[in-house]
């Protein structure tokens, strides 16, 4: 007989199982991730610290759409920042979101013509 069977049905089977605080933190997180420019900023980051000027060009926006982003995820912890003389270095708070970002890229896959995903 496993260890298993002998759980009662009120007990969890996972001893660490994630609460309600847990599931609204990482929804809230993953909403971050959601918009592409944030995603695509993460992503950068996750190679190496850069100012917004450099930023903007690597993801392709606009620098003020950029600033309000890093702001956003600097308010949110996700990223940090430190000055350099008159500039402002932005890098990820912390290294996990390398892994979560790149999974989140490897989930979605190439893109292929005619695909859509949901």
């Amino acid at each position: 007989m496993s260890a298993r069977m002998h759980l009662s049905p009120a007990q969890p089977s996972h001893p660490q199982e994630p609460g309600p605080p847990a599931f609204e933190a990482a929804a809230e997180l993953l909403g971050l991730l959601a918009d592409r420019t944030r995603l695509a900023l993460l992503h950068e980051l996750a190679s190496d610290e850069a100012d917004v000027g450099t930023l903007a060009a690597l993801v392709g926006a606009a620098r003020p759409a950029v600033s309000q982003h890093l702001a956003r995820l600097r308010m949110s912890g996700l990223v940090t920042t430190r000055k350099e003389g008159r500039r402002v270095v932005y890098a990820l708070a912390d290294g996990r979101l390398r892994s979560l970002v790149a999974g989140a890229l490897a989930a979605a896959g190439p893109a292929r013509p005619g695909h859509h995903r949901v």
